[in-house]
């Protein structure tokens, strides 16, 4: 299992701390995403430039991509990129 360390704007941040954004898209060409994975959200403020200090870890329960298709995400997904299906593991906020 690795713990990917990755930035979260506040708006997706705050649906997700809530529990209602269940899934997250991202480029798998960056990280090797598996299913029992771990995220460590950083929440990241783009107008400011910096982090919040904010942060939440959620775990992968599914990964939707090229390699591994659903029905669309053959035609509708590009090469790099996938769907992470996800589950709060720690959701404090801090």
């Amino acid at each position: 299992m690795t713990t990917h360390v990755v930035k979260s704007w506040p708006h997706l941040y705050e649906q997700i701390l809530a529990g209602r954004k269940k899934h997250e898209i991202r480029k798998i060409s960056d990280r090797d995403y598996r299913t029992g994975d771990e995220i460590l959200l950083q929440e990241y403020d783009q107008e400011a430039g910096c982090f919040t200090g904010r942060q939440t870890l959620v775990r992968i329960t599914y990964v939707t991509s090229n390699e591994y298709p659903c029905a669309l995400s053959g035609g509708a997904l590009g090469q790099d990129y996938c769907i992470l299906s996800i589950e709060l593991v720690s959701g404090d906020g801090h």
